[in-house]
């Protein structure tokens, strides 16, 4: 592991100092980068510890509804807050099955969807094993290579990676906000948006720009009837084959407002969003919303290998209904 200088920021002007220079990283929790670190995928000249930036950890209502959650507070806050346990269960659970107890009280709300993806040709220091997000233009050693855990949507031949993020997949289909600082303002960011595609960056993780900080993500209303559900190879925690997350709104036993996205099957959650308008007047768990859910995946395009996620991700989205509608 190569050596660099360490400084801890005081403030967000701290950051907006260095955070653009390529050289500096940006430290949180801790969990990924100094995986990055070891194997090469980071070689920062100096860390930039913002775990200890004031303001940035509160959980708070927001006039006129919702949520404010700041960046820097660690998974375990959010998932045990009573405001999220009750209004958005989709994102405890979420947060819950992502990682052990003890990751989930170094782990940041704010740092989780920054993770990049578990690839093993991205994560290889083999230099035969090409990565686009690694050396831009190399090619993806995946496309024809061990791709059982990879892409079914949106992938191009430039990446067919995945984002590994459970926290991302809740608060896709919560439509939360993710909220940034920089040198020249701020943004709120779609999460449904924040991880690029790689027909649109293939070389990119996320939207945000140089020296940008995450500060806080924004939820809306409360969405108490939602649940997160997610297969992995073993009970222990693993990332995802897939996942899936579920918030619903029911009038008379029908449903009169639906959100679904899905995790492991593309590089960012993936919402299903013309099921989403077609399920509205249907019951959960009538034939018809399982045609609905089904025909969500006619666009699939499995690989090689992974051709079983589609049944296995069709199967775990209406079970993710059928268990947010039991939500009361």
């Amino acid at each position: 592991m190569r050596s660099f200088s360490y400084a801890r920021a005081r403030s967000i002007d701290d950051v907006q100092a260095c955070a653009a220079d390529d050289d500096v990283a940006l430290l949180a929790g801790g969990t990924e980068l100094v995986n990055w670190i070891r194997i090469g995928i980071e070689r920062p000249q100096r860390v930039l510890d913002i775990g200890g930036l004031p303001g940035l950890r509160e959980i708070r209502r927001l006039e006129g509804g919702g949520l404010r959650i700041g960046a820097l507070a660690k998974l375990n806050e959010v998932a045990q807050h009573p405001d999220v346990v009750s209004g958005y269960p989709v994102l405890s659970q979420a947060i819950l099955k992502s990682a052990s107890a003890q990751l989930r009280n170094l782990a940041t709300i704010g740092g989780n969807p920054l993770q990049r993806t578990r690839c093993p040709y991205f994560r290889s220091e083999d230099p035969a094993t090409p990565c686009n997000k690694r050396i831009p233009g190399s090619g993806c050693s995946a496309l024809h290579g061990l791709n059982d855990r990879h892409a079914i949507f949106g992938w191009t031949e430039d990446c067919v990676a995945v984002h590994p993020s459970d926290p991302a997949v809740a608060l896709a289909c919560l439509d939360a906000f993710i909220v940034t600082e920089y040198a020249g303002g701020g943004r709120r960011l779609p999460v449904r948006t924040f991880h690029p595609l790689p027909g649109e960056e293939p070389t990119g993780h996320s939207v945000l720009r140089p020296g940008e900080l995450i500060v806080a993500i924004e939820l809306g209303d409360a969405a108490p009837q939602s649940a997160y559900l997610k297969v992995r190879e073993r009970e222990s925690y693993e990332f995802a084959l897939v996942s899936a997350a579920a918030a619903v709104e029911i009038e008379d036993g029908r449903i009169s407002r639906a959100r679904v996205a899905l995790g492991g099957v593309a590089a960012r959650a993936w919402r299903l969003v013309r099921a989403e308008q077609e399920l509205i007047g249907l019951s959960v768990g009538s034939a018809e919303a399982t045609e609905v859910i089904t025909g969500a995946f006619a666009e699939a395009r499995p690989l090689a290998m992974n051709g079983y996620k589609i049944p296995l991700a069709r199967n775990t989205a209406l079970r993710a209904l059928a268990l947010a509608a039991r939500q009361s």
